[in-house]
């Protein structure tokens, strides 16, 4: 019966590996798919049946990418954007997730449900309104469209919260003893216990902020303030032929950065997600 026992445990863990094996391969295959095709030239992206690997690295599709859009333009719009983003959502979630934590009022339950229903209702639904009160402002076109929609985070304000909370109200009192007023409070105490979970707020804003397509789009019609993922989908209508070595090619520049960020901060979002207490 023992021996039974191992070889169906042995069976069912090898079925466990296999099936995470293909789950891997399934989601790694279009990131492969891509990297391939930015390599290859136009011919070897129209042939059928198609290659998996290019037959020469094409590194001249990176350089047409620069000569048909304004790489740098995008490029430049979006670190603003997105910087400005990640700095403006601290200074609203940080204080928010304070008071929800550490403060007794009466109407703290009702905040911390519009917060929660501020993370139920899609932007979808809200951006019409939105819409037409930058429009009536004369705000289009303008970083500010593209920034001060995004610089509440209800998510951020509900993480940070449940790390504020794990802060004992006697590490509070000490301080106040010691006349620290509440700002102080927030950045010497709070913030570098929450060190994780800001780190982990901060890349995934800033992550989707750099892939926002929808929002830029509708709020920008100039050049001068569209973001990359604009840039990137502007090859798709740059001749009559779609040349997807150039669009993959800009696709893989537009991922590349993001890829690079969540390699550095990859421990800091895992441990963000997982309780810890107080040292």
């Amino acid at each position: 019966m023992k021996e039974r026992n191992k070889t169906l445990d042995a069976g069912l863990r090898g079925l466990d590996c296999v099936g995470k094996l293909l789950l891997i391969l399934i989601m790694a295959f279009p990131f492969f798919w891509m990297i391939s095709t930015a390599f290859k030239t136009l011919a070897e992206t129209l042939a059928f049946p198609p290659t998996m690997l290019p037959e020469s690295l094409q590194w001249v599709n990176f350089t047409d990418v620069f000569k048909t859009i304004s790489v740098g333009v995008y490029l430049r719009n979006s670190i603003i954007v997105c910087v400005f983003v990640v700095i403006l959502q601290y200074f609203i979630i940080v204080p928010a997730a304070y008071s929800l934590s550490k403060y007794e009022f009466r109407a703290k339950p009702a905040f911390f449900a519009l917060v929660m229903l501020g993370q139920m209702i899609p932007m979808q639904i809200t951006f019409l309104p939105v819409y037409f009160m930058f429009s009536k402002m004369g705000m289009m076109d303008t970083y500010s469209a593209l920034i001060l929609p995004f610089i509440s985070n209800p998510f951020g304000i509900f993480l940070l919260r449940q790390y504020f909370m794990q802060v004992p109200g006697e590490v509070i009192e000490a301080a106040r003893l010691d006349n620290a007023s509440d700002i102080k409070i927030m950045f010497k105490i709070m913030m570098p216990m929450a060190k994780s979970a800001l780190i982990t707020l901060g890349l995934l804003s800033f992550i989707s902020n750099w892939n926002n397509y929808f929002w830029p789009l509708i709020m920008t019609s100039q050049e001068a303030r569209r973001t990359l993922p604009i840039g990137i989908a502007l090859l798709k209508d740059a001749d009559n032929l779609q040349r997807w070595n150039l669009i993959m090619a800009g696709n893989l520049l537009l991922v590349l950065p993001m890829l690079g960020l969540y390699i550095v901060a990859s421990k800091k979002i895992r441990n963000a997600f997982v309780y810890s207490g107080i040292k």
